[in-house]
C-alpha cells in the first residue's frame, strides 16, 4: 500500500517539526511570559503549563505513528533525528534539557509502544505517551529550571494533546491494520 509510506514520511516530518516549534513556544507563546521563565498557557481551570506542552504531547503519538507505518528502525531514527534538531534549535540555556529529557521521553515511549502495538494499538499510544510524558516533564522542568513547579499542569496540558491525537492513531490503524 503505497498510502502508508507516504503518511509515514509525512508524520516523520511532522514529528521533527515539533522540535523547533516547541523549543520557540517556550519562550515566544503564552498566555504570561514571566522574565527568566517559560510562557505558561492554562491546561486547566487554576493549572499552568509552560506551552510547549501540547507540541510535545503530540510529538509523543507522532513518533508511534511513524514507526506504526514505517517500522521500528525509523521510530528510532526519529528519534535520533529529533534529539539531533533539538541540540540545534534549542536556547542555548537549555539545550541540555532540551536534549536529554526528549531523549529519554520518546526513549522511554518506544519501550512502553513498541510490545503493546500489535495487540492494542489504542491502549499502546495511551501508555506510553503517559510515561513519556512524565519523563519528559520531570526531566525538562529539574534540568532546565532546577523545579518541578509547573510539572502537574506539564503533566495535564500533554495528556490533552495525546488524547487529541487518538482520532489521528485511529486513521493510521486502518492505512495500516498490523505494524510495518
Amino acid at each position: 500500500m503505497k498510502t502508508a509510506p507516504a503518511a509515514g514520511i509525512v508524520a516523520f516530518l511532522a514529528f521533527l517539526a515539533c522540535v523547533p516549534l516547541a523549543n520557540w513556544m517556550i519562550l515566544h507563546v503564552g498566555t504570561v511570559c514571566p522574565p527568566d521563565s517559560p510562557c505558561l498557557i492554562p491546561v486547566a481551570p487554576g493549572l499552568m503549563a509552560p506551552s510547549a506542552v501540547l507540541v510535545i504531547g503530540f510529538s509523543l503519538v507522532l513518533r508511534d505513528i511513524v514507526q506504526r507505518l514505517l517500522g521500528v528502525y525509523a521510530g528510532l531514527i526519529a528519534i535520533l533525528a529529533g534529539a539531533a534538531m533539538s541540540f540545534l534549535v534549542a536556547p542555548p540555556s537549555l539545550v541540555f534539557a532540551s536534549v536529554t529529557a526528549f531523549l529519554l521521553s520518546e526513549l522511554a515511549d518506544f519501550a512502553v509502544y513498541t510490545p503493546l502495538q500489535r495487540r492494542r494499538l489504542i491502549l499502546a499510544v495511551l501508555a506510553s505517551g503517559l510515561v513519556g510524558l512524565v519523563v519528559d516533564s520531570v526531566v525538562f522542568l529539574w534540568l532546565a529550571f532546577s523545579s518541578l513547579e509547573f510539572l502537574e499542569g506539564q503533566i495535564v496540558g500533554k495528556a490533552w494533546a495525546v488524547l487529541a491525537s487518538i482520532p489521528l492513531v485511529q486513521l493510521t490503524r486502518r492505512l495500516v491494520p498490523q505494524p510495518a
